[in-house]
């Protein structure tokens, strides 16, 4: 990356996992950056030298003076859709571009191609991009490799039986950190206009792999049980429902074919993405709780 020296990145979600990745990112390269948070307090651990502005999505007039004097923002969208078409609009009267972190909904594989509201949501924002005359570029991350800490390090930390439905079914997870450097090339660095990135790791992994692969990274042995649908249905919260039935139902319709995997990481960044091994490796504390 090269530092752009004109107006400040504004980088909406700047604490989420993706967003503060990508705020070290600019801010290493050199490119000043202006973070948006709905609360200044949540920003005590952001760098130093990141300007800091309030604003809410829920809420499109909020957005105005964090946009002032903006050429660019990375937009993730964390919030309710109702306010979507209002926060384009604004975006498109103050910046020239935006990079939308989106989803690869489009992509021709059955494992993306299930019915869901986030995908819909997405689709959405996206037709809004394009209408608005911004400059943009889609950035379209697969499966994030950190969701197996979320799904199975309890089980990991516990017995060591990882209890888990379609252990058949392949993805191709791709490490937060390679999102984050592609996400902060397209921001810093020109020629990305239209881009429309799909993101994977570099090979295809059964999720009964992903589990073994922890396990030997961890020096531990751990043990797959294969759940039915109806038998992870019940052991998950009723709040959870709508994203339990929506990853049944990708991990069904890709059981029996490789996931689909890009060399976009590579193409991009000039440098392999990250295996999932590599990733377990460096976040092995994080499955023991040894930090």
């Amino acid at each position: 990356m090269t530092p752009t020296g004109g107006p400040p990145v504004l980088v909406t979600g700047a604490t989420g996992r993706i967003g503060r990745a990508v705020v070290d990112l600019l801010t290493d390269a050199g490119v000043p950056v202006r973070a948006l948070v709905r609360r200044s307090e949540s920003a005590a651990t952001l760098p130093a030298d990141v300007e800091i502005a309030t604003g809410d999505l829920t809420v499109p007039e909020s957005l105005d003076a964090a946009l002032h004097a903006i050429g660019t923002v990375f937009l993730v969208w964390t919030a309710p859709p109702q306010t979507a078409a209002a926060v384009v609009d604004r975006l498109a009267a103050h910046a020239q571009r935006v990079v939308y972190l989106s989803a690869p909904h489009r992509t021709p594989h059955p494992f993306f191609q299930q019915p869901n509201p986030m995908a819909a949501l997405h689709a959405e924002i996206e037709r809004l991009i394009a209408a608005s005359g911004l400059d943009s570029t889609i950035v379209r991350p697969g499966m994030f490799a950190s969701n197996a800490l979320l799904w199975w390090s309890a089980a990991v930390r516990g017995e060591g039986v990882v209890r888990w439905p379609y252990g058949a079914a392949e993805t191709a997870p791709v490490d937060d950190r390679d999102v984050a450097a592609v996400v902060a090339r397209t921001l810093s660095e020109g020629g990305h206009s239209g881009g429309d990135y799909v993101l994977t790791g570099p090979g295809s992994l059964t999720q009964a792999e992903q589990i073994r692969i922890i396990g030997e990274t961890l020096g531990r042995r751990l043990t797959f049980e294969e759940l039915s649908p109806d038998e992870f249905r019940r052991e998950t919260p009723e709040a959870s429902r709508p994203a339990v039935d929506m990853l049944l139902a990708a991990w069904n319709a890709a059981t029996g074919r490789p996931a689909y995997v890009t060399s976009t990481v590579s193409d991009l960044l000039g440098r392999p993405a990250r295996t999932f091994r590599q990733w377990v490796t460096d976040h092995a504390t994080s499955f023991t709780g040894n930090r």
